[in-house]
């Protein structure tokens, strides 16, 4: 049967009169297991990893998946399997790689404010690196080691003063943002950190921002990382590795963000140019694998009409897809199985009690009450940033492979909610 595909989501197309994910119905899955719901294809998450696989052929690179970007459990295992190791912010993200089955020898740990108690942990499961972010994390990281008997591996966040040309919540890589130490300090940095007993230096990373869709913020990241390279190791502290972080941006609306592929064809061209094409690489991709293998299906529970507005009401809200609310981000939102009557202009909203519950603004789709709408490059941020708020039960999350569905989180129920919390006595 022929087939209409979704541009920039080669694995979600119209088959007759419906949307599928793979060889699946997204229809027939909302009747399984309810709405909202999060679909997600394997083979897209699989394909977009091959990307940057393919672009590192015969290069001594280790892929971390930035797990912030969606920490379900299942999509961990699927990585792990890949061979990927895991970029991590928390002892809870820690957790659920070493329970999906990661190595802790291929964690990375971030994060501008680990605690004592994270680094012991961290230290005590065997964790690749630290990224170390200030001086001070670097004492107190230095004096947990040693309370172990230990040498804590680090690589030391730079901060490069890059323009990422990208959300400002999302850009990590400018002077005025929080994470990394100044690009005036890091050599002194450096060398303090080397005179630690507690600390072995491997490395220098870097993390310019997120949903980056060109290429020169990489490119002059690259050079000023190289530079620092060198005046680190002419001042005397060798480094194994680079780690030049994500932040590789996804097709939300028509946007051409650069192909991993060739993105590092690039980098590497710079990295031989410079002498530095046998050294180590790290890198930690988290949205381009898993953004657009993702659907939120949700259901049209009201249309509301009104002089100025009309008003789409589907049961998902900012408490499942709260990119929109947040950075005021654009989702396409298609129907799962289109209707031949004219489409109208809509707001559509969730139930939450706040003006800000939006998941997109003037959209024209031809709807009635009952369809179901599907939110497009839903596979990034959205279960991972998912809230309680309203006392709303999180949702159900389903992996599709090909004809086969499994369901890899189950839609939380009331007592789940409430579990942990005591009435007066």
């Amino acid at each position: 049967m022929q087939s209409d595909r979704l541009p920039g989501h080669p694995h979600i197309a119209y088959v007759g009169d419906e949307l599928f994910v793979e060889k699946t119905a997204l229809s027939t899955l909302a009747q399984q297991y309810g709405t909202p719901l999060f679909v997600y294809s394997r083979a897209s998450m699989l394909a977009a990893l091959a990307t940057y696989q393919q672009g590192f052929a015969g290069r001594q690179v280790q892929i971390c998946y930035a797990m912030k970007a969606n920490s379900t459990l299942a999509v961990i295992q699927l990585f792990a399997k890949a061979g990927c190791g895991f970029d991590v912010v928390s002892q809870g993200e820690m957790q659920r790689v070493l329970a999906a089955g990661g190595l802790a020898s291929r964690i990375i740990f971030s994060g501008v404010g680990k605690t004592r108690a994270e680094m012991h942990a961290a230290l005590k499961a065997g964790v690749g690196c630290f990224n170390v972010e200030s001086e001070a994390e670097l004492v107190a990281l230095n004096e947990v080691a040693l309370s172990l008997g230990r040498q804590a591996p680090v690589s030391i966040r730079v901060n490069p003063n890059v323009d990422p040309q990208t959300h400002p919540y999302i850009s990590t890589g400018l002077k005025g943002n929080k994470f990394g130490i100044a690009h005036e300090r890091v050599v002194q940095t450096y060398q303090r950190a080397a005179a630690l007993p507690g600390l072995s230096v491997l490395g220098i990373d870097c993390h310019i921002g997120s949903q980056i869709t060109q290429e020169s913020p990489y490119l002059e990241a690259m050079d000023r990382m190289l530079d620092l390279v060198e005046a680190i190791e002419a001042a005397g502290v060798p480094l194994h590795h680079i780690d030049m972080g994500g932040g590789l941006g996804i097709d939300y609306n028509g946007e051409t963000p650069p192909e991993a592929a060739g993105l590092w064809r690039k980098l590497l061209e710079k990295l031989d140019a410079r002498g530095f094409g046998e050294r180590a690489l790290m890198i930690e991709p988290g949205r381009s694998l898993v953004g657009n293998a993702g659907v939120c299906v949700t259901e049209v529970l009201y249309l509301k009409p009104g002089e100025q507005k009309n008003f789409c009401i589907v049961d998902a809200a900012m408490n499942d897809l709260p990119r929109p609310a947040m950075y005021q981000a654009f989702h396409q939102i298609v129907p799962v199985k289109p209707r031949a009557t004219n489409a109208e202009t809509w707001e559509v909203v969730g139930p939450i009690c706040e003006s800000g519950d939006w998941i997109g603004h003037d959209r024209v789709v031809s709807v009635a009450q009952g369809d179901l709408l599907a939110v497009l490059s839903a596979g990034a941020y959205c279960m991972s940033m998912a809230s309680n708020y309203n006392t709303r039960n999180r949702a159900a999350e389903v992996l599709v492979d090909g004809s086969q569905a499994d369901l890899i989180r189950a839609r939380e129920s009331y007592s789940d909610q409430m579990r942990l919390e005591r009435l007066l006595t």
